[in-house]
């Protein structure tokens, strides 16, 4: 497909691969022997965690820093986040000496707020959602001239989250189910862009938290509608998708397969089963898709990925996790 709002395709993603190839770790692929035994599947963890800013943002991240012109980086990057974005961004722009501010709302946890400022960039606080720290961000664009870099709407970013599709294939070539953490849709667009376009048989399937899944209810809606942000343990998965959306909404309504919610209690159960059984420390979003499959909500007739997102977790909340204590993020926000 051509044009501005055409979807994002492989040669976008192949062209994204090369461009980044210098600058992002490929990750790892474990079998999981116990998720395994309870689906009656291989089941593997795509350990995207594991990369350098500590989720698969750095890669869209990386793409689109790339494809600013000269002018743009003389200006600067702008863009809102809930924390794995803006420290991509953030470890981007200060790899090409590009000024960088984040925009982000209270509810971000100062863990993620703290590993963006260690890269280098500004950031600012605003409101209590991402569409109130967005309207400051729409002011610097205006008044600074900073070119905007959103968290998924954007195509560049896209394709740079397409490459954890083409690299998973590589890895796993028979796999038939993915499991994709989903919040405004960019890491599932590309990763099913680039998927859907090599094996069309494969699964995608959406997962996302019951508190404040936005692209869930737009797909209900079958439009781009407003969503309340919610506090949740999976809070890298909070925020709406945007009223203007223009590509990961059609995309994800295309190319997803399924969309399937997991509750506060199962997200905990998964950071506890990927901590004590896998050996890995998964931030709560990051978390989801095990959290599906220890619920018994995934069926497959053939091997299972799923993609842990991300790990920048606040350690004092992961330890009160790992150590059984019930963590109630709604209370802690008030």
């Amino acid at each position: 497909m051509t044009g501005q709002h055409s979807f994002v395709d492989l040669a976008e993603i192949e062209q994204a691969r090369a461009a980044i190839a210098g600058t992002v770790r490929l990750t790892p692929v474990n079998l999981s022997p116990q998720l395994s035994d309870l689906v009656g599947q291989p089941v593997h963890l795509k350990l995207e965690h594991t990369q350098i800013t500590g989720s698969f943002k750095l890669r869209g991240a990386t793409n689109a820093v790339a494809s600013l012109s000269d002018d743009e980086k003389r200006r600067g990057v702008i863009a809102v986040s809930t924390g794995n974005h803006g420290r991509g961004l953030a470890f981007a722009a200060k790899a090409s000496g590009v000024k960088c501010i984040i925009c982000m709302s209270k509810l971000v946890p100062q863990a993620k707020i703290d590993g963006i400022r260690a890269q280098g960039a500004e950031v600012r606080i605003i409101g209590r959602s991402q569409d109130e720290a967005q309207e400051e961000v729409a002011r610097l664009v205006a008044d600074d001239g900073m070119t905007m870099i959103p968290p998924f709407d954007h195509r560049a970013v896209i394709a740079g989250q397409g490459t954890l599709g083409l690299e998973l294939l590589d890895q796993i070539p028979d796999v038939a189910t993915v499991l994709v953490p989903l919040s405004g849709g960019g890491l599932i667009s590309g990763v099913a862009a680039a998927l859907k376009a090599r094996r069309p048989d494969i699964r995608i399937i959406g997962i996302s938290m019951e508190r404040g899944a936005a692209m869930h209810e737009c797909l209900k809606a079958g439009r781009p509608v407003h969503v309340e942000e919610l506090a949740t343990l999976a809070d890298s998965l909070g925020g709406g998708i945007g009223l203007d959306n223009t590509l990961t909404f059609a995309m994800t309504s295309k190319l997803v397969d399924e969309v399937v919610l997991v509750s506060e209690t199962e997200i905990a159960a998964a950071i506890r089963h990927i901590y004590w059984q896998e050996r890995q420390i998964v931030e709560g979003s990051g978390a989801v898709g095990v959290a599906a499959l220890l619920a018994g909500r995934i069926k497959s007739a053939g091997p299972v990925v799923s993609i842990l997102s991300g790990g920048n977790i606040d350690m004092n909340q992961h330890f009160r996790i790992i150590s059984g204590e019930d963590v109630d993020v709604t209370r802690e926000a008030a």
